[in-house]
């Protein structure tokens, strides 16, 4: 009796397009691990840390000792903390105000009017120059002596005596968002007029055609059509408006009093100037919340599908 061998099967080959797919994957992780490395060190474990820190009583001079909720209920007493927390949204609220600023000269230099390229460099101008040269700007110009908005007043006899700007507790705060809104006013406006741009000529055409006249036009097509570049910056101006450290160090310090403190400088003071660094990563959350939730919320007003694209 003879006994057959069993059939041995070939091995398969894997399809070259699959294996041209994992080493395009590979190939992309390879490119993306240093950053995603960096952006764990220096943006997810610091993070992570805060949280940890802001359930715990520490500072370098003592061990760490879980003590649960009580930074953050210490916070719901802190009049300091809710003084930067409305000084905050204010500066917030004022990104809004430089974005409509910023629409409106975009659309005139998207007009054919004479040295509109020249326009459109000096109010790009304003974004490269670094923060601290900003605040070292205005703040000459809001000078209580020296300063030309104090200067053009007395000139004019508008005022009998000098405005002191930065060292009033009425007008600290609007100063610091001016200068805020003056250096972000180039940035939104490219982006705008980017967004102008790439408006199909043809629908206005149409809509002239219809009857519509300019008011009509631009409530219903370029407005609409430039909601994502809108959005873009008005994340781009909130991140900037709730981050400007430096722009409110410089000018004011927080002061005069706290009339200008916000969440960063008094995080910043909390960790090292009191060394309340426990404390400081309790507000540190909450600050990072308070960014998600303004970020979900620009979302929101923008339809709720800002940044998504567009697939055939």
């Amino acid at each position: 009796m003879v006994t057959l061998a069993p059939e041995v099967e070939p091995a398969r080959r894997v399809p070259f397009a699959a294996r041209k797919s994992t080493r395009q994957a590979v190939l992309i992780w390879c490119f993306l691990a240093p950053s995603l490395l960096i952006f764990f060190l220096y943006r997810i474990l610091p993070l992570a840390w805060n949280v940890v820190l802001s359930f715990e009583a520490w500072s370098p001079l003592r061990p760490a000792v879980f003590i649960g909720l009580e930074n953050y209920e210490e916070m719901l007493t802190d009049d300091v903390f809710w003084e930067a927390l409305l000084n905050t949204l204010y500066i917030v609220a004022s990104a809004p105000v430089g974005i409509a600023i910023a629409l409106g000269l975009a659309l005139l230099v998207d007009t054919d009017i004479r040295g509109r390229n020249i326009y459109r460099t000096l109010i790009f101008l304003s974004y490269p120059l670094m923060t601290v040269a900003v605040a070292i700007i205005w703040r000459w110009m809001f000078d209580e002596r020296v300063g030309l908005f104090n200067y053009v007043a007395r000139s004019l006899h508008l005022v009998d005596a000098p405005i002191p700007f930065l060292n009033s507790f009425t007008w600290a705060l609007p100063s610091v968002i001016a200068a805020n809104i003056w250096q972000m006013l180039g940035f939104y406006m490219i982006i705008l007029l980017t967004g102008l741009q790439n408006i199909p000529g043809n629908l206005y055409e149409a809509a002239e055609i219809d009857g519509a006249n300019a008011v009509r036009r631009f409530l219903r097509i370029t407005l609409p059509l430039l909601r994502p570049s809108i959005f873009l910056c008005f994340v781009i101006g909130m991140l900037n408006s709730v981050t400007s450290f430096d722009l409110v160090y410089v000018m004011t310090g927080g002061g005069p009093g706290r009339a200008t403190e916000i969440l960063v400088t008094y995080i910043y003071k909390l960790g090292f100037v009191q060394t309340r660094f426990d404390y400081a990563g309790a507000v540190t959350v909450v600050f990072f919340v308070l960014l998600l939730v303004i970020a979900w919320a620009a979302n929101r007003l923008s339809g709720g599908n800002a940044g998504a694209v567009e697939r055939d």
